[in-house]
């Protein structure tokens, strides 16, 4: 199971947009995957088209950490159903499951949180079963959830636009990681840098396009993620990318599922064996 940390320590840049668009390449593909929302502000489960039920919300569960059972609390993302009902599951059952995000979770996101804490999240992702994706999406800061996200992760992939100050962020998160990865979590490795919202024709962003490239190497991901002008229809329909009708929406859809094939190596994944908890 791979457990990768969307992160940015810089808001706005689409960190979720990013994390929502993996989702849906994921569903598409038939790789199992979770997304935990562990932004306060829960914009993913949003996204996701969770409905509201009785499941326990991600924070209260990092709060009850060695007793949480996460897979009796999951939700299933509305996208799956939407994706059935269009007759687009030709084959199979597609899991696509949410660690319901809450404001609650803002309780750990200080940055004093000790070794114990930080654990939170790997004791409670170390009970589940039958997901081949796991994608996170940390709170645009580095304070307790972010950490908590990273220690629980083998991977972090990072958002940015090609803006100055995103760049330059950018830059100082991976400064972030390389001292965590020294102090909390060896194993923690830097998946790559994802520029979004990029516009083709913006001088701007051709010139930091070309800094990152100088700065980042091949950590910067093929490919980029271009602006797109309905992406706020969409998630305010709550519905997948590749789910929504439109030449411009099949061009972003096939922009995520390149991304995401690069960023996990999907076809091996998609050929594991692995349990599930019957639910």
């Amino acid at each position: 199971m791979q457990v990768v940390s969307i992160s940015s320590l810089k808001g706005g840049v689409g960190k979720t947009s990013v994390t929502l668009g993996l989702a849906s390449a994921a569903l598409a593909a038939g790789i199992p995957t979770l997304v935990v929302d562990l932004d306060p502000h829960a914009d993913a489960t949003t996204g996701l088209g969770v409905r509201p039920s009785r499941q326990t919300d991600i924070g209260r569960l990092l709060k009850n950490a060695r007793k949480a059972d996460l897979a009796a609390n999951v939700a299933p993302s509305g996208w799956v159903a939407t994706a059935a009902a269009n007759g687009q599951h030709s084959v199979g059952r597609r899991i696509l499951d949410v660690a319901v995000g809450s404001a609650f979770t803002g309780i750990y996101d200080r940055p004093d949180l000790g070794r114990r804490d930080l654990r939170r999240l790997s004791t409670v992702l170390s009970r589940v079963e039958g997901y081949s994706l796991v994608l996170i999406d940390c709170p645009p800061s580095l304070n307790g959830l972010t950490r908590m996200a990273w220690t629980a992760s083998n991977r972090v992939l990072l958002v940015a636009e090609p803006s100055l100050f995103s760049v330059a962020g950018t830059e100082r998160t991976m400064r972030a990681i390389e001292l965590f990865r020294d102090e909390y979590a060896p194993n923690l490795t830097t998946a790559g840098v994802v520029a979004n919202r990029v516009r083709s024709g913006s001088n701007e962003h051709t010139f930091r396009l070309a800094e990152m490239k100088s700065m980042f190497g091949e950590l910067l991901l093929a490919p980029t993620i271009a602006e797109q002008a309905n992406w706020q229809q969409i998630q305010g329909a709550a519905h997948a990318i590749h789910h929504w009708p439109g030449e411009s929406a099949r061009q972003a859809a096939g922009l995520f599922d390149e991304l995401l094939k690069n960023l996990t190596d999907s076809g091996r994944m998609r050929n594991r064996v692995l349990r599930r908890t019957p639910s």
